[in-house]
Formats: structure tokens, C-alpha cells, sequence
């Protein structure tokens, strides 16, 4: 079977916040830091706030170099953040209360910022971006259709935003329920054509709810940069390893979507409506609860609805040399817990939110 499937390259876009050493606060840095980092050969990308920032990995065959490079990537972009008096953090939504979120004086950003208002001014969200290889862009909208209905399961996975203004948020993946607030935001539709999809974009530039194609935000996408296809359906992982874990695992379910889309192989047909649904249950439960199932409907432990996704994917795992990277990260998971687990037990100990970003300091550098 490993022959029979595809190995596409793989790359990963995870988005900081910065954040005062002391307090936890975010705080305005980024330009700052971006010019120190491109001073070490580190093209780091401006964020809608100016406390924040984005990585972008090179284009990967192994994982293994994938996760080198995250690695080096976060420890080089720490010590940037450290000599502006900022802290680096791996956190999908600030734990403490923070004083605002200026918006990065560039053009498109105050557009963005003018015509959307608090919308922009409370962003302060960090999410991580996988892009995986396709050979064209109506093959990326049919891979989207194949692999929509499994992103509620690899956002539980990830779940990085418990604590929010200092406190307990009732959610794993707070940051999934914020983010949704965008007109163009959250689960992807499904797309019967590359046509209908452009239609659909098309109408939205011209109703206003985006501004130009980037601002599609639809949680897989083509992408407008990169011959791949754009998973976003997860907040930044607490640690480098779980991001390469999560590339690992969307590498797997994108390639199966490809061996399956080659004989003609339809996509489930989930409605928009029990994906939503299946969104908030992974938002709100993330490693520790149950989801709903997109396609059957049933409500099932998180645990066994990764297994079938690793089941539906382990040939692809096999012929990309992930499986055993995947096993050993995914019990190594299960033991400490994923950010989500990591910052509640954090708050739970002391009371102090200073504990919480001290814990998500330690795991931002864990490794690195």
C-alpha cells in the first residue's frame, strides 16, 4: 500500500505572541524583533497586532528536519524577542488582561483594521498553518472536501487557550470560538468545483466581508502563495514537537485525500451545520472529553475518533516514515497533556496566572 501513496512535502507557519517578561502582558514589539531576526537570516512576517509574529519553515520531505527546523527556529526567534525585553510564547489567546492590541501600521493592516474596528483591535490570536503539497488548485478544493470533516478532532489535539484575562475560559481552544467572530472564518463550506469556490470568494470581496483573498480564513483553503493546500484549523501548539506532530498528521490525512480522490472517491458530505456543532464540542472539550462525530453524528470519546483518524491514515504514515514519530509523540501527549491541560493545571496549582505563562514559557523552548 505505501507505494501506492504519495509522499507531498510538507511546511509550517506558527504565529508568537510577545509578551512582557514580567507580567505576561502582550506587548508591541514585533517590528522590533522581526529586524533582529533578519539580521540572523529569520524572515519573520508582521501579524495583524503588533504583538505578534510568524515562522515559516522551509518545504519538507521528513519530519525529522521539519521538527529540527521549528525547533532552532523558535529558540533564534526567543533570543530576537529577548533582546527587545520581550518574552517569546507558543499561546493561542493572551492568559493575562492585556492593555490593547495596536494594530501593525502597514497598509493593508489598517485597512483591515478601519473597515472591521474591534474586530482587528481585539485579534491577539496565534494559530499554526500546515501546508502540504497538491498538484493544482482544484485538486486543493477537493482534498478540502476530503479532509474537512477531521479537523475538529486535530483542533481538539491541539488546544492552546484555556486561560484567557487571567482567567478559566470553560474552552480547551478558546481561540476557535474568538476566531469565528470573522465573516470568512471557521469550517470550510464544501465545494463541488475550483469554480464554485472562486464564485463564492468573489461574491464575499464584493459584499466586503473580506477585503482581497488573503482574508479568506476558512480553516483549509488553497493557498494564494504556494502550490499546497493551507490547514488552519489549530491554535499554535504549546511545544515544536506538537507542531510537528500536527504537520505529520495533516500530511497523513492529505495524502489519503489524494489516493482516494484518484478513482473518483467522493468526499462525505457534511453539512455545515454538524461541523459547526462538532467545532464547538472540540473547542469546548479539546484532549480530555468527548466529540461529536462529523460524519456519523454519534458523540465519541476524542481518544477513538483519533484512532479511527490514525487507522483511516496509517498507510500514508507508513509510506511518509511517520508512524512511529506519530506514536511515540502522541503518547509522549497523552502523558503531559497538550497546552490546553497544561495551562489549567497551572492555574489550578497556585491560583496565579504568572504560573500559567511561566509553564507555557518552559514548553514554548521545550526541546529547543
Amino acid at each position: 500500500m505505501g507505494d501506492l501513496v504519495r509522499v507531498p512535502t510538507v511546511g509550517v507557519e506558527e504565529e508568537f505572541l510577545l509578551t512582557d517578561p514580567e507580567t505576561g502582558a502582550p506587548t508591541p514589539q514585533n517590528t522590533q524583533v522581526a529586524a533582529a531576526a533578519r539580521d540572523l537570516g529569520i524572515d519573520l512576517q508582521l501579524e495583524l497586532t503588533r504583538c505578534q509574529v510568524e515562522t515559516s519553515t522551509g518545504v519538507h520531505t521528513r519530519i525529522a528536519d521539519l521538527l529540527t527546523e521549528l525547533r532552532t527556529t523558535r529558540r533564534r526567534v526567543a533570543d530576537c524577542a529577548a533582546e527587545h525585553d520581550a518574552r517569546l510564547l507558543a499561546v493561542a489567546v493572551p492568559p493575562t488582561v492585556p492593555d490593547g492590541y495596536p494594530v501593525t501600521d502597514t497598509p493593508r493592516y489598517q485597512r483591515i483594521a478601519h473597515t472591521f474596528g474591534m474586530l482587528a483591535h481585539e485579534q491577539g490570536l496565534c494559530g499554526c498553518h500546515v501546508h502540504v503539497a497538491v498538484p493544482d488548485r482544484e485538486t486543493a478544493v477537493q482534498v478540502s472536501n476530503h479532509v474537512r470533516p477531521w479537523l475538529p478532532v486535530l483542533l481538539a489535539l491541539t488546544a492552546n487557550s484555556a486561560i484567557y484575562r487571567g482567567s478559566e475560559t470553560g474552552y480547551a481552544s478558546w481561540r476557535s470560538i474568538l476566531w469565528r467572530r470573522w465573516p470568512s472564518a471557521g469550517p470550510p463550506p464544501y465545494f463541488g468545483s475550483l469554480a464554485e469556490y472562486e464564485s463564492t470568494v468573489a461574491m464575499m470581496h464584493a459584499s466586503g466581508s473580506i477585503l482581497d483573498k488573503k482574508m479568506v480564513y476558512w480553516d483549509i483553503r488553497p493557498s494564494e502563495s504556494f502550490p499546497t493546500v493551507e490547514i488552519r484549523v489549530s491554535d499554535i501548539p504549546a511545544t515544536a514537537a506538537e507542531s510537528a506532530l500536527l504537520a505529520a498528521l495533516i500530511r497523513g490525512t492529505v495524502a489519503m485525500a489524494l489516493h482516494a480522490i484518484e478513482p473518483g472517491e467522493p468526499a462525505p458530505t457534511v453539512s455545515g451545520e454538524v461541523l459547526r456543532a462538532a467545532y464547538w464540542n472540540a473547542a469546548h472539550s479539546g484532549l480530555d472529553g468527548h466529540l461529536l462525530h462529523p460524519v456519523r453524528g454519534s458523540v465519541v470519546p476524542h481518544c477513538e475518533l483519533l484512532r479511527e483518524l490514525l487507522d483511516r491514515i496509517d498507510p500514508a504514515l507508513r509510506a511518509c516514515g511517520d508512524r512511529e514519530f506519530v506514536a511515540d509523540e502522541l503518547a509522549a501527549l497523552r502523558e503531559r497533556g497538550n497546552g490546553a491541560r497544561r495551562q489549567l493545571r497551572a492555574m489550578r496549582t497556585r491560583r496565579e496566572v504568572t504560573d500559567v505563562v511561566g509553564e507555557l514559557a518552559r514548553a514554548t523552548l521545550e526541546g529547543c
